[in-house]
Protein backbone atom coordinates (compact mmCIF):
# COMPACT_ATOMS: atom_id res chain seq x y z
CA UNK A 1 0.00 0.00 0.00
CA UNK A 2 3.31 2.66 0.95
CA UNK A 3 4.04 1.95 -2.57
CA UNK A 4 0.83 2.56 -4.19
CA UNK A 5 0.83 5.92 -1.97
CA UNK A 6 4.07 7.11 -3.26
CA UNK A 7 3.45 6.41 -6.89
CA UNK A 8 0.15 8.20 -6.44
CA UNK A 9 2.12 10.86 -4.84
CA UNK A 10 4.87 11.35 -7.23
CA UNK A 11 1.81 12.86 -9.85
CA UNK A 12 0.27 14.73 -7.44
CA UNK A 13 3.25 17.07 -6.32
CA UNK A 14 5.50 14.95 -4.74
CA UNK A 15 7.91 15.09 -7.82
CA UNK A 16 7.83 18.24 -8.68
CA UNK A 17 8.79 19.62 -5.06
CA UNK A 18 11.25 16.75 -4.81
CA UNK A 19 12.81 18.38 -7.70
CA UNK A 20 12.83 21.78 -6.03
CA UNK A 21 14.26 21.00 -2.95
CA UNK A 22 16.85 19.07 -4.91
CA UNK A 23 17.69 22.19 -6.66
CA UNK A 24 17.40 24.02 -3.50
CA UNK A 25 20.22 21.69 -2.44
CA UNK A 26 22.36 22.22 -5.89
CA UNK A 27 22.31 26.21 -5.08
CA UNK A 28 23.10 25.90 -1.27
CA UNK A 29 26.14 23.67 -2.16
CA UNK A 30 27.58 26.14 -4.58
CA UNK A 31 29.31 27.62 -1.77
CA UNK A 32 30.65 25.96 1.68
CA UNK A 33 28.73 28.25 3.70
CA UNK A 34 25.73 26.62 2.09
CA UNK A 35 26.43 22.97 2.56
CA UNK A 36 24.92 22.20 5.60
CA UNK A 37 22.35 23.56 4.14
CA UNK A 38 22.27 21.79 1.19
CA UNK A 39 22.42 18.17 3.10
CA UNK A 40 18.95 19.04 4.65
CA UNK A 41 17.84 20.08 1.43
CA UNK A 42 18.60 16.40 -0.10
CA UNK A 43 17.76 15.04 2.61
CA UNK A 44 13.90 16.76 2.66
CA UNK A 45 13.80 16.08 -0.82
CA UNK A 46 14.20 12.54 -1.14
CA UNK A 47 11.85 12.10 2.01
CA UNK A 48 9.38 14.73 -0.42
CA UNK A 49 9.97 11.72 -3.40
CA UNK A 50 8.58 9.11 -1.00
CA UNK A 51 6.50 10.22 1.99
CA UNK A 52 4.54 7.04 2.70
CA UNK A 53 5.91 5.15 5.39
CA UNK A 54 8.29 7.67 7.08
CA UNK A 55 7.43 10.53 9.24
CA UNK A 56 9.38 13.66 10.82
CA UNK A 57 10.22 13.73 14.53
CA UNK A 58 11.65 16.04 16.12
CA UNK A 59 15.48 15.61 16.96
CA UNK A 60 16.25 15.59 20.81
CA UNK A 61 18.26 17.99 21.87
CA UNK A 62 19.62 19.07 25.32
CA UNK A 63 22.90 21.26 24.41
CA UNK A 64 21.30 24.67 24.85
CA UNK A 65 24.45 25.79 22.61
CA UNK A 66 22.77 22.89 20.19
CA UNK A 67 19.55 24.43 19.99
CA UNK A 68 20.68 27.71 19.67
CA UNK A 69 22.41 26.68 16.26
CA UNK A 70 19.09 25.18 14.96
CA UNK A 71 17.53 28.16 15.76
CA UNK A 72 20.01 30.24 13.80
CA UNK A 73 19.74 27.99 11.16
CA UNK A 74 16.12 27.73 10.52
CA UNK A 75 16.01 31.31 10.66
CA UNK A 76 18.60 31.70 7.83
CA UNK A 77 17.06 28.53 6.18
CA UNK A 78 13.31 30.46 6.37
CA UNK A 79 15.26 33.64 4.79
CA UNK A 80 17.27 32.07 2.05
CA UNK A 81 14.77 29.62 0.48
CA UNK A 82 12.29 27.62 2.60
CA UNK A 83 9.72 30.26 2.18
CA UNK A 84 9.35 29.39 -1.27
CA UNK A 85 9.30 25.80 -0.96
CA UNK A 86 6.44 25.71 2.19
CA UNK A 87 4.66 28.13 -0.94
CA UNK A 88 4.75 25.36 -3.16
CA UNK A 89 4.03 22.60 -0.69
CA UNK A 90 0.93 25.03 0.34
CA UNK A 91 -0.08 25.56 -3.50
CA UNK A 92 0.17 21.71 -4.03
CA UNK A 93 -2.08 20.98 -0.99
CA UNK A 94 -4.92 23.75 -1.43
CA UNK A 95 -5.17 22.11 -5.54
CA UNK A 96 -5.11 18.37 -3.65
CA UNK A 97 -8.03 19.37 -0.97
CA UNK A 98 -10.25 20.13 -3.42
CA UNK A 99 -11.16 16.51 -4.24
CA UNK A 100 -11.81 13.68 -1.75
CA UNK A 101 -9.30 11.65 -2.73
CA UNK A 102 -6.61 13.97 -2.56
CA UNK A 103 -6.91 15.10 0.94
CA UNK A 104 -4.53 12.68 2.22
CA UNK A 105 -2.09 13.93 0.20
CA UNK A 106 -3.17 17.44 0.92
CA UNK A 107 -2.44 17.16 4.21
CA UNK A 108 1.05 15.48 3.19
CA UNK A 109 2.12 18.53 1.62
CA UNK A 110 0.44 20.74 4.81
CA UNK A 111 3.40 18.48 6.48
CA UNK A 112 6.22 18.97 4.20
CA UNK A 113 5.28 23.00 3.80
CA UNK A 114 6.00 23.01 7.92
CA UNK A 115 9.14 20.93 7.28
CA UNK A 116 9.86 23.39 5.22
CA UNK A 117 10.17 26.36 7.22
CA UNK A 118 12.18 24.80 9.79
CA UNK A 119 14.43 21.30 8.97
CA UNK A 120 17.06 21.83 11.47
CA UNK A 121 16.19 19.65 14.47
CA UNK A 122 14.01 17.51 12.66
CA UNK A 123 14.68 14.05 11.51
CA UNK A 124 13.14 11.45 9.23
CA UNK A 125 12.36 7.98 10.17
CA UNK A 126 10.83 5.05 9.25
CA UNK A 127 7.13 4.13 10.61
CA UNK A 128 6.76 0.30 11.55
Amino acid sequence: MRLLGNLIWLLFGGLATGIGWWVAGLLAAITIIGIPFAIAAFRIGTFSFWPFGREVVDRPERDEARKLLILLGNIVWILLGGIWLALAHLFFALLLAITIIGIPFAVQHLKLAQLSLTPYGKMIVVRA
